[in-house]
């Protein structure tokens, strides 16, 4: 996102009535810290469709420069373990304690894949913006994400995506981007196929963000390259997916 404005200007534009909690944070700290998207809208909506208890363990999958899990912490009361496998710790920590949540928010170094904590460790797994980057393959879902969570608990993740899948016919429009990073992108009905598939998961929703909202966020946060994919596109094909799956 670019933007060169005031700073009555700057909070008027991320000022949106469908995410209030997300309206309390400074823009500019946002813009700062965000990467690849208005996370705080995205990880808002996640919390609409799945309530957080206060006191849960929450691990923030994915989690940046882990300024949706000082917005978890410090809106819902819940501990939250904020793991990036590219973000730095001591710098996600300093955030942190800048936010004063350092009590709640334990920032970590880690690879999907091989996350350092016992099974069942987790009441809720939340992923904004990231489980397309290393969750499509079919052994993610059993081996690694499952085994975070004792039945009943939930996972709950937006990622970009699709409103219905490609199959061969990919868009020309597209196809400049198809192999960065589109590939990876799904529908709705892929996903609840993904986590059903392995008789571990029951899941509750899975949609695009509604009333256009996916695409509002798109076209509110693209950068460089993908400013032209989103405006070709016109939310034909590409928008947010939105899903909440419980533990069976």
């Amino acid at each position: 996102m670019k933007v060169n404005l005031g700073r009555e200007e700057l909070e008027a534009l991320f000022r949106n009535e469908r995410y209030p909690l997300s309206g309390k944070y400074d823009p500019q700290w946002i813009l700062d810290n965000a990467l690849g998207s208005q996370c705080l809208w995205l990880a808002e909506s996640l919390t609409q469709i799945a309530g957080l208890e206060p006191g849960a363990r929450v691990l923030d999958l994915g989690c940046g420069k882990a300024i949706t899990s000082i917005f978890l912490a410090r809106e819902f009361g819940v501990e939250v373990w904020a793991v990036d496998l590219t973000a730095s710790p001591t710098e996600n920590h300093e955030r942190i304690r800048q936010a004063g949540v350092e009590q709640l928010v334990f920032p970590l170094r880690g690879d999907a894949r091989s996350l350092p904590f016992a099974d069942a460790f987790f009441d809720f797994v939340l992923s904004v913006n990231a489980l397309h980057l290393f969750g499509t393959d079919d052994y993610y879902v059993p081996q690694h994400l499952a085994r975070l969570l004792r039945p009943g608990c939930r996972v709950a993740f937006t990622v970009p995506g699709l409103i219905r899948e490609y199959g061969e016919a990919i868009p020309e429009h597209v196809k400049p981007f198809w192999l960065d990073h589109v590939i990876a992108y799904h529908s709705p009905r892929w996903w609840r196929g993904h986590l059903e598939k392995t008789g571990l998961f029951r899941v509750q929703v899975s949609d695009n963000l509604p009333d256009g909202q996916g695409v509002d966020i798109w076209r509110f946060w693209a950068q460089g390259e993908d400013d032209a994919l989103i405006e070709d596109d016109n939310g034909d094909n590409i928008s947010f997916v939105r899903v909440l799956a419980e533990r069976s």
